[in-house]
């Protein structure tokens, strides 16, 4: 890695908010309208410059619940958010009914942890024209980590996938402008497919597309220092600050304020 920067890194934060009873870090802390409000009030004060509101777990072994589940928890939440803060709400969703009313309601990206597979997502994009994050994961959550593999080594596997991925959407009619391409730490990875992935950031940054990182208190890092997620913070400032010196374009993080005052003291750097 070049420890050395000659540009002003631009590294923009994703403040997480989740809607849910079980997502690994922080399920069921917002289980209500007012508090999940509040968080993203919060988030927007801390210096997030998105906030990704979801209501549909994808930790590994997640199971799936109905779009009717998601509207409920989500979009009451980003109809508040948007009379409330001025920075742009992102929506964390595989469904295309949920992403379109998320859209109605005032979303400005979608972020699609199925990487849009479903091509009613594709079209949905191209029609509305909002930024787009297309994430790689390999299989579903539910069994997305049981023995992931690529023969062909982690990092051709994302390339090859990705090229896959952007053409199609690109066939559908979305711009090459609206598009976001996330590598899915966790997503059907190893520990050391996700080290790997760290590694080789300028990789992925080189195909031109800007690139989001989600790794914050994700259990791989647990595995190796024996701590569970709520001990992960440290861990999760390090290796993002390996990513914002490599430029990554997006992190998307739980601790917003910590990454904020982190990514300051990098900029002066």
């Amino acid at each position: 890695m070049n420890n050395t920067h000659s540009a002003p890194l631009t590294t923009q934060i994703m403040g997480i908010l989740n809607v849910t009873p079980d997502s690994f870090y922080d399920g069921g802390c917002q289980n209500s309208i007012e508090i999940a409000v509040a968080k993203g009030v919060k988030l927007a004060a801390d210096g997030a410059d998105f906030i990704d509101v979801g209501g549909e777990s994808s930790r590994p072994g997640a199971v799936a619940v109905s779009s009717e589940v998601e509207v409920e928890r989500v979009i009451p939440v980003i109809q508040a958010l948007k009379s409330k803060i001025a920075i742009p709400l992102s929506v964390d969703t595989m469904k295309p009914e949920v992403a379109a009313q998320a859209i109605e309601a005032g979303a400005s990206l979608l972020n699609d942890v199925s990487g849009f597979r479903d091509p009613r997502m594709r079209a949905l994009a191209a029609d509305s024209g909002v930024q787009i994050c297309v994430m790689h994961m390999q299989g579903t959550p539910d069994g997305m980590q049981q023995n992931p593999r690529y023969p062909l080594g982690v990092i051709d596997a994302l390339l090859k996938w990705f090229d896959v991925a952007i053409e199609s959407l690109l066939a559908a009619g979305v711009s090459a402008k609206q598009i976001i391409i996330d590598p899915g730490i966790g997503f059907g990875k190893t520990v050391a497919d996700n080290f790997k992935i760290l590694q080789n950031l300028s990789r992925l940054r080189a195909m031109g597309f800007p690139v989001l990182l989600g790794i914050s208190r994700k259990s791989f890092m647990g595995k190796i220092l024996e701590l569970p997620a709520t001990q992960l913070l440290p861990a999760t400032l390090a290796l993002n600050t390996v990513a914002i010196m490599q430029g990554i374009d997006y992190l998307r993080v739980h601790d917003v304020k910590e990454h904020r005052e982190a990514l300051r003291l990098l900029q002066e750097l």
